[in-house]
């Protein structure tokens, strides 16, 4: 089990790795950050989102496991939200608390540990992880943006449910909503995306991945890690270790076993995916402690889901 789990996470510390380098000597400057943001969450990101949504046919797929990974997830998502409150800080960390980094670790890692089978029950939950995990983050980060206009006086004369219905709007017309959407029609229709489609937005796709791992390096350079060494601590602890028991303590609760269950807590246990990273840079809240928990958590994981492999190797669930 150690082999899958340093073979995955080690190209994702390195990335970070060359970024905080590439950083500290100049290469990319850290004005430049907000720029690239923009370019990976409005350009790689959809590409990468319309393209793999585009693909999952919903009625082959077994959403037991993922809706019992989903219950979990929630559950995590709304105590940070009842602690912190309903503001665009506490919903980037409830998402920082729940989302995986489930393509560029959990697949190489599931399919080396468990296989074909293993995969396809993993993505079963990528086809909808980040239309459930990134489309409630966006609607709740568009919720406290009205509020936080209202409460300065740009909207104070708006009703709530007028305020409710702008964010949802701006939730649906984003640029992960929205591909997640499109993607998701297009595969019901059967047809198959053209070559000279297709094989573009793979390249775009492909480099979502490293190009937003090495720009958490880069920022990571002109971060101060010190003041937000606890904070990245807590988030990495709730992402790598609370995540994952919770959702075996429910697997058990709901009656699952087996390889499914074994792959919803592996998923669980991944480190904080670099999605968290650009929802901190475009809503302008927590970016040195997210920037700072991606970088713990990811570190972290060599020792958390290496932990977490083991007891499953260990102790199957049958």
């Amino acid at each position: 089990m150690f082999d899958p789990v340093a073979s995955a996470l080690i190209p994702v510390v390195f990335l970070i790795a060359i970024g905080f380098v590439a950083g500290k000597v100049g290469w990319v400057l850290t004005s430049a950050v907000k720029d690239l943001s923009q370019l990976v969450f409005l350009v790689l990101t959809p590409a990468l989102l319309f393209r793999t949504m585009a693909t999952v046919d919903i009625g082959r797929l077994d959403f037991r496991p993922v809706a019992m990974y989903f219950v979990a997830a929630g559950l995590i998502f709304g105590s940070v939200l009842a602690l912190a409150g309903l503001n665009r800080r506490a919903a980037v960390l409830a998402l920082a608390a729940t989302f995986s980094n489930t393509l560029m670790i959990g697949v190489p890692l599931v399919g080396l540990a468990y296989g074909q089978a293993g995969l396809v029950m993993l993505f079963t939950l990528v086809s909808v992880h980040a239309l459930v995990l990134l489309t409630l983050a966006t609607l709740v980060l568009e919720l406290a943006v009205a509020r936080e206009a209202a409460a300065a006086g740009e909207g104070a004369q708006r009703p709530i449910a007028a305020t409710v219905l702008l964010a949802v709007k701006n939730a649906v017309l984003h640029p992960v909503p929205l591909p997640i959407m499109a993607g998701l029609l297009f595969a019901q229709t059967g047809l198959v995306l053209p070559a000279v489609i297709d094989k573009p937005l793979k390249l775009l796709g492909d480099a979502f991945s490293p190009l937003a791992l090495v720009l958490v390096g880069v920022t990571l350079a002109g971060t101060a890690i010190g003041p937000h060494l606890r904070g990245a601590a807590v988030l990495s602890a709730a992402k790598n270790l609370a995540h994952p028991a919770l959702v075996a303590a429910l697997g058990w609760a709901f009656g699952l076993s087996g390889l499914p269950l074994a792959v919803m807590i592996v998923a669980a246990s991944l480190p904080i995916g670099a999605n968290v990273f650009l929802f901190s840079q475009r809503y302008r809240v927590a970016e040195e402690l997210v920037t700072a928990s991606v970088a713990v958590s990811s570190l972290l994981a060599l020792f958390t889901v290496t932990g977490v492999m083991a007891w499953l190797a260990a102790a199957p669930l049958k």
